[in-house]
C-alpha cells in the first residue's frame, strides 16, 4: 500500500501543460458553452466595474473634493451605489454560473468514466488496483473541474482585472500606463518563478510525506514483527530520515513562500516609486492630476493580486494536468474484448459449446491452455478439477468472453462466438463464485439483481429453490434485511445462497459454479447442492469444484493439468483408471474421510494403507443415506 501511495504522488506531479492535453481539457467544456459565454461575460462585466470604481475615485478627488463640487459628489454618489447593485447581481451570476459549470462537468467525466469501466475487460481489472480506478472517478474528475471552472474563475479575474486596470491607465495618461505595462511582465515572471521553486519543494515534501504514511501503516500493521525481531531502533533510524527529508523540504517551501510577497511588493514599490516621480514631474505640466496619480497607485496596487493569482493557478493547474493525462488515458484504454461491427444477438446457449484448438496466455504470456479441444453438449453437467493453475478458471472466462483466446475458436451452436454480441453472451449465463459479492443493500435487493424485474414473490420462490429462504426468514427483517458493506453482515455460507439464488432469479441458460463450496460447512453445502440440482436440471453447466459431493454428480468430470485435459469420464471411471483423478480424489479427501469415519490418525500405518478411496467412500455414502432418513 505504501509503495502504491508513493508511486501515485510521484506520478501527480510529473505531467506539464502541453497543447493535446489542454484542447481535450477545453473539449469538456463543448457541450455547455452557453454557461461558459455568459460566465466570461458576467467575470468580464465584474471586473470592468472593479476598474471603474478606480476611476470615479479619481473623478471624485479632482472633480467634486478638489473644487468643492457637492453635485458631482452626490451625483458620482449615485453611479456607486447603481453599479455596486448591478456587480453584485454580476458576482453572484459568474460564481453561481462557474459552480454548476463544474458540477455538469465533474458529472459528465465521472459518468464517461464509469461507462467506459463497465465496458473494459476483466484484464484491465486485473492489472490496475482498485484504489487507483477509484481516484481517477472521484479525485481527478474533481481535480479537472475545478481546473476547467474556478481554474478559469481565478486566471479570467485575473487577466480581465490586468486589462481593464491598464485601460483606464491608459485613458488616464498613457505615458505612465506604458511605465506599468513595463512592470507587469516582470511582476509575473518573477512569481512564476517562485511558484515554480515553490512547488518543487513542495513535491518533495508530499513525497516524504508519501514514504512517512508508508512507514506508519507498514510499523503499525507489522508491529508484532517488528518487536519478535527487535527492529524498533532501526525503523526509528530510517523514520527519522524520513521525517528530517520532509522537514527540510517543508522549511525549504515555507521559506520561498515568505520571500515571494516581499519580493512581488519592492517589484511594486519601485513601480509606484517611478509613477510618483513622473506623475509628479507631470503635475507641474498639467499631464495628470492629483486624482489620475492617486487611481494609477490603486491600479497597481489592485493588479498585485491577479499577478499572484495567475502565478498560483499555474502552480495548481500542473496537479489538474496530471488528473487529466490519467482520465483521458483511461477513457483511452480500449477494451480487450469488444463487439465485432456486424456482431449479431445470440438467441440461445442450450446448444453444442466447442473449444477447437484453443491457446491462451495472461499479460506475462506464459502459456495457460495450449491445444485445448472440448466438445460440451446442451445440457451437459462438466466438473473442472486439477492443481491449482493448471487452466480450470481460465476455461470458464473464456467461455464467458471475458476473455478471448490468442489462438483456435470456441463455437457455441456452431457459430464462433466472437459473433455474437456480448451482452447477449453475458446475459444467458449464471455464475456463482467461490467469493460471492453482494452489495450493499437488503436481502430482497441482492437477490433481485439477478433480473431487475422480478416480483416479490419470484424472489422469494428463487430463495427457496437456493435453499436460502429459511435461513432469511430468521433475519431480523427478513429479506429486508441490510447485508452491510458487500455483505459483511451475513456468513460466507448465507451469503453463497443468496448468490445462487440471484442465479436461480436469473434463468441463465448456461450455469458456471466456480468452487462455490470450498468456504461453507457440510450443512450449507448440501442446501447449495439441492439449489445447484434445481438450477442445473435442463441447463448445460460448468463446475470448478474439489468436494467428493459436488463433483461426483457430474455427467463428465475433467482432470486439467498444464493446460491440457489429462483424464476425462465419470467419477466411478475415473477412480477405476486410479490415474490423476485417482490420485487428487484420495490426496484431498483422505483425511477429511478419516476423520469422519474413524480412521484416527494414530491407526497403524499398515491399517491406513488399506483404508482406500474407494471404501471410504462407500462409508460416506452410507453415511449420507443414514442422515438423508
Amino acid at each position: 500500500m505504501s509503495e502504491e501511495l508513493i508511486e501515485l504522488e510521484e506520478e501527480e506531479y510529473t505531467s506539464e501543460l502541453t497543447a493535446p492535453v489542454f484542447k481535450r481539457i477545453m473539449g469538456v467544456l463543448k457541450p455547455h458553452w452557453k454557461w461558459v459565454v455568459g460566465f466570461l461575460i458576467t467575470i468580464g462585466l465584474t471586473s470592468a466595474f472593479d476598474a471603474y470604481f478606480t476611476y470615479l475615485n479619481k473623478q471624485m478627488i479632482d472633480q467634486g473634493i478638489a473644487l468643492g463640487n457637492k453635485d458631482v459628489l452626490i451625483r458620482i454618489a449615485w453611479i456607486y451605489g447603481s453599479f455596486i447593485l448591478l456587480q453584485c447581481i454580476f458576482i453572484f451570476t459568474f460564481i453561481y454560473l462557474a459552480g454548476v459549470l463544474g458540477e455538469r462537468v465533474q458529472y459528465d467525466l465521472r459518468k464517461m468514466l464509469f461507462n467506459h469501466l463497465q465496458e473494459l475487460s476483466l484484464s484491465y481489472y486485473a492489472q490496475n488496483a482498485v484504489g487507483r480506478l477509484i481516484a481517477r472517478v472521484t479525485s481527478d474528475t474533481g481535480r479537472v473541474s475545478d481546473l476547467v471552472t474556478w481554474g478559469i474563475v481565478d486566471s479570467t479575474w485575473a487577466v480581465m482585472n490586468i486589462i481593464t486596470s491598464l485601460t483606464f491607465m491608459a485613458i488616464i495618461n498613457w505615458k505612465l500606463a506604458l511605465i506599468v505595462s513595463a512592470i507587469i511582465p516582470i511582476m509575473i515572471y518573477v512569481a512564476t518563478k517562485f511558484q515554480k521553486y515553490i512547488l518543487v519543494e513542495f513535491r518533495q515534501s508530499r513525497r516524504a510525506n508519501s514514504k512517512i504514511t508508508g512507514a506508519y501503516n507498514e510499523n503499525i500493521q507489522g508491529v508484532r514483527v517488528v518487536k519478535a525481531l527487535g527492529r524498533e531502533d532501526e525503523n526509528l533510524v530510517e523514520f527519522q530520515q524520513l521525517t528530517t527529508t520532509m522537514y527540510r523540504a517543508s522549511y525549504r517551501a515555507a521559506w520561498l513562500s515568505a520571500l515571494f510577497l516581499p519580493t512581488v511588493q519592492i517589484i511594486a514599490a519601485i513601480a509606484l516609486g517611478a509613477i510618483v516621480w513622473y506623475g509628479g514631474v507631470q503635475i507641474q505640466f498639467g499631464g495628470i492630476t492629483i486624482g489620475g496619480i492617486q487611481a494609477f497607485v490603486a491600479y497597481l496596487t489592485f493588479m498585485m493580486w491577479p499577478v499572484q493569482d495567475l502565478a498560483r493557478v499555474y502552480a495548481e493547474m500542473q496537479h489538474s494536468i496530471a488528473s487529466a493525462e490519467r482520465i483521458f488515458k483511461l477513457a483511452d484504454t480500449p477494451p480487450d474484448v469488444h463487439n465485432k461491427p456486424n456482431a449479431i444477438p445470440a438467441q440461445t446457449l442450450m446448444g453444442k459449446i466447442e473449444f477447437e484448438h484453443v491457446d491462451f496466455y495472461y499479460e506475462d504470456r506464459k502459456p495457460v491452455l495450449t491445444d485445448f479441444t472440448l466438445t460440451v453438449n446442451a445440457g451437459e453437467m462438466v466438473a473442472l478439477v486439477g492443481p491449482t493453475g493448471g487452466g480450470k478458471s481460465t476455461i470458464v472466462n473464456l467461455l464467458c468472453r471475458f476473455y478471448e483466446p490468442q489462438k483456435g475458436v470456441i463455437k457455441i451452436n456452431g457459430i464462433d462466438y466472437t459473433d455474437y454480441t456480448l451482452e447477449s453472451i453475458h446475459s444467458k449465463i449464471g455464475i456463482v463464485l467461490q467469493t460471492p459479492h453482494l452489495f450493499s443493500g437488503t436481502v430482497r435487493e441482492n437477490i433481485r439483481y439477478g433480473r431487475l424485474s422480478a416480483t416479490d414473490e419470484q424472489v422469494e420462490e428463487a430463495a427457496k429453490i437456493a435453499g436460502a429462504h429459511d435461513f432469511i426468514v430468521t433475519l431480523e427483517k427478513s429479506y429486508e434485511h441490510n447485508v452491510g458493506e458487500s455483505g459483511n453482515l451475513l456468513s460466507v455460507g448465507q451469503k453463497q445462497l443468496i448468490s445462487l439464488a440471484r442465479a436461480v432469479l436469473a434463468k441463465p441458460e448456461l450455469f458456471i459454479m466456480d468452487e462455490a463450496t470450498s468456504s461453507v460447512d457440510t450443512l450449507t453445502e448440501s442446501l447449495i447442492q439441492k439449489g445447484m440440482e434445481a438450477l442445473m436440471k435442463g441447463r448445460t453447466s460448468f463446475v470448478i469444484a474439489h468436494r467428493l459431493s459436488t463433483i461426483r454428480r457430474a455427467n463428465r468430470i475433467l482432470v486439467i493439468e498444464d493446460g491440457k485435459i489429462a483424464e476425462q469420464g465419470t467419477h466411478a471411471e475415473l477412480l477405476k483408471l486410479r490415474g490423476h483423478y485417482y490420485r487428487l480424489y484420495t490426496q484431498q479427501f483422505r483425511h477429511e474421510l478419516e476423520v469422519q469415519y474413524g480412521v484416527a490418525e494414530e491407526s497403524d500405518s499398515n491399517e491406513r494403507e488399506n483404508v482406500t478411496a474407494d471404501s471410504l467412500m462407500v462409508k460416506r455414502e452410507k453415511g449420507e443415506a443414514v442422515a438423508a432418513d
